[in-house]
């Protein structure tokens, strides 16, 4: 009776096995509940934000006049390992960055302000860059160079045309995140099947401040910039000869100038409106193959330093035409080029095309091996002294007082026999060279395309070319150099000296990286009336070879001094090398005429010497003059160009 009364084991057992399922069940469904609850609550979240943000968008719209003086400023993502990300949130959903949601994940972070955003969210982020918080600010020591966000204007395409660039935008966002996909997913799988080289991300820091346009390096950084939106990838590069020429084929005469002028005005993004009549912005072309890799550095700097809509890269793709394009209207502005006097003369070239009524005058940042022309220019030899001299901000305060001088720029022709074209005429700015020292440039120029990795400094560099030029001593195929080319200056027969290799056409006192080749000092004791990079004349020296070229360098001779003339005609009887401002090639028998082309407006960088500053003050006061409308255009130019032949 008493068991009976008491419940069997099994009904315990299945008692507490149905009150434990529902224990369990309970406590799967409060978890379920409370993770989709926290992820609604997270999708809200950034619903609303992504929806403030529209709205926010949505309401500048009604604002025409305040759009059209505060323009919209896209952000410049760069990559950055997303272990540095600690503590930052994103820009546009307002969470965390970090930790990022895989090993070794990145985040982007924009080169100009520093704000951060995920990398999904990054094309959603609002064009509010550095530019709209400089509005209302003084814009600091360097406000006449800097371009006031209150001056660009944001151009806005209707029709087809902007159907048509919204719809390539959004494929180039798709495009983007596929091959990021791709990438991470391709980095997981090398890292499965073995051991791979680390990337290391951002910019590389380079190791020479003083390599240049001629200058190879097969190590950089690998970089992927979202700028406005998009996401480039920019792949290993090496700064070959290859490039050099690609540098000199740009700078010669093209005839489809006005076509690439007119495609760079129709893909302009923003118009520059109003600009005070005391401004002077500077306008900075960058190209990032020279200065060994330093040009990513540059770039940074200089767009935080300046309005980054002031800086260009020039590349493959894009050349001068489209910063030009965007300043045309711009009564008074400057140019700095950040590159190596091939750069300098690609630019030159450029402006030319445009057809200024007064056109800007140019700056050097040298960044090549030589620098030649920024040397003449007193800018110095190399990126180490620009650091000595304070860094970047001290260069740019001496081009806002640097003063204007004028150069010569020559046109070479090359005919043949019958007196026919032989190719496109080219325009020199430095020198012109026939024989020996064109020898080693073209002997350079060979090994550097089968070996670019050995060109990975300066140093090597002229280590390189003193080997090469040791080659051509034991050589002596320039014996008969005085037999085999005729020169006529102004008319009248020169005759070479017997010993004579190679002869020079120089238009600027720098050469071989410094090399004063016509020692004006020494004009007091002969007829030869000093050189003058603005007098419309050349001077031509010869050399005995490339002993003599190696004693010219460290200063223990001196270069045999042959004429001076304002139009040269060399006569080449048999294939010769030939190099125009450091482009050398080999030539076959042919005529070659160097007659004066035109003047460039240069900066120079003001020394101590008050004539100097008296140069710079004068420049000033006619751009003045020019605004109150006492002298136009053209006549400042004149006055310009009397002033620099006078004083500089």
């Amino acid at each position: 009776m008493y068991r009976m009364a008491l419940p069997s084991w099994s009904d315990i057992s299945a008692y507490l096995s149905e009150y434990w399922s529902v224990i369990a069940a309970t406590v799967i469904f409060a978890l379920v509940g409370g993770v989709t609850i926290y992820y609604t609550i997270n999708q809200l979240n950034k619903n609303i934000s992504l929806s403030l943000m529209k709205a926010i968008r949505a309401r500048a719209k009604k604002y025409k006049k305040l759009k059209d003086k505060v323009p919209a400023a896209s952000h410049i993502w760069r990559k950055e390992l997303g272990s540095r990300s600690k503590g930052l949130k994103c820009c546009v959903c307002l969470k965390s960055v970090s930790p990022p949601q895989y090993l070794g994940g990145t985040i982007h972070e924009c080169d100009i302000c520093g704000a951060t955003a995920h990398p999904s969210c990054s094309g959603n982020a609002h064009k509010d860059c550095k530019c709209v918080s400089m509005v209302g600010l003084d814009l600091g020591p360097l406000k006449r160079l800097i371009l006031s966000p209150l001056c660009v204007k944001e151009l806005h395409r209707t029709g087809a045309t902007g159907l048509f660039s919204s719809i390539t935008s959004g494929a180039n966002e798709l495009a983007s995140t596929v091959r990021e996909t791709i990438r991470i997913r391709s980095k997981r799988y090398k890292k499965d099947i073995g051991p791979s080289q680390p990337e290391s991300p951002g910019t590389a820091e380079p190791q020479s401040d003083t390599d240049g346009d001629s200058e190879g390096s097969n190590t950089t950084a690998k970089r992927d910039d979202h700028v406005n939106g998009k996401l480039h990838e920019v792949h290993q590069s090496t700064e070959s000869e290859k490039d050099k020429q690609f540098i000199a084929d740009n700078a010669t005469s093209r005839p489809n100038g006005q076509h690439e002028m007119s495609h760079a005005q129709n893909n302009q993004k923003y118009e520059i409106v109003d600009v005070p009549s005391d401004s002077r912005p500077l306008l900075v072309f960058i190209n990032k193959r020279s200065g060994a890799q330093s040009g990513d550095s540059l770039r940074q700097r200089l767009q935080i330093l300046l309005n980054p809509l002031q800086v260009f890269e020039l590349g493959k793709h894009q050349g001068p035409e489209v910063g030009l394009s965007l300043f045309r209207k711009v009564p008074h502005f400057k140019i700095l080029v950040c590159g190596g006097d091939g750069t300098a003369g690609w630019v030159l070239d450029a402006i030319e095309k445009q057809k200024f009524e007064a056109p800007p005058p140019v700056a050097i940042l040298p960044a090549g091996t030589g620098n030649d022309l920024a040397r003449v220019l007193s800018w110095g030899g190399g990126l180490g002294v620009v650091e000595k001299r304070g860094g970047l901000f001290s260069v740019l305060k001496d081009v806002e007082h640097a003063a204007v001088t004028v150069l010569d720029r020559w046109k070479i022709t090359i005919k043949d026999n019958q007196g026919k074209l032989m190719c496109s005429p080219k325009f020199m700015n430095n020198y012109f060279g026939v024989g020996c020292d064109a020898k080693v440039a073209l002997d350079i120029h060979n090994l550097r395309e089968e070996n670019p990795e050995r060109f990975y400094s300066q140093f090597m560099n002229k280590v390189l070319y003193a080997k090469e030029g040791a080659k051509n001593i034991m050589d002596n195929m320039f014996y008969y150099f005085p037999w085999e080319v005729k020169l006529e200056i102004d008319g009248s027969n020169i005759e070479i000296p017997q010993d004579a290799e190679g002869i020079l056409v120089a238009n600027i006192r720098s050469y071989m990286g410094g090399v004063d080749l016509w020692k004006n000092e020494d004009s007091v004791s002969d007829t030869f009336q000093p050189q003058s990079m603005h007098d419309k004349t050349l001077e031509v020296v010869s050399f005995t070879g490339m002993l003599h070229l190696g004693r010219l360098q460290v200063g223990l001779s001196r270069a045999q001094r042959l004429a001076q003339g304002h139009h040269i005609k060399i006569e080449i009887t048999t294939p010769m090398p030939i190099q125009v401002d450091g482009e050398p090639w080999s030539q076959e028998p042919c005529t070659i005429e160097v007659s004066h082309h035109a003047q460039a407006f240069m900066l120079k960088r003001v020394s101590e010497e008050p004539i100097s500053h008296a140069a710079s003050i004068m420049a000033d006061i006619l751009e003045n003059a020019e605004n109150s409308g006492t002298i136009s255009a053209s006549q400042k130019s004149a006055l310009l160009q009397e002033i620099a032949s006078r004083l500089l």
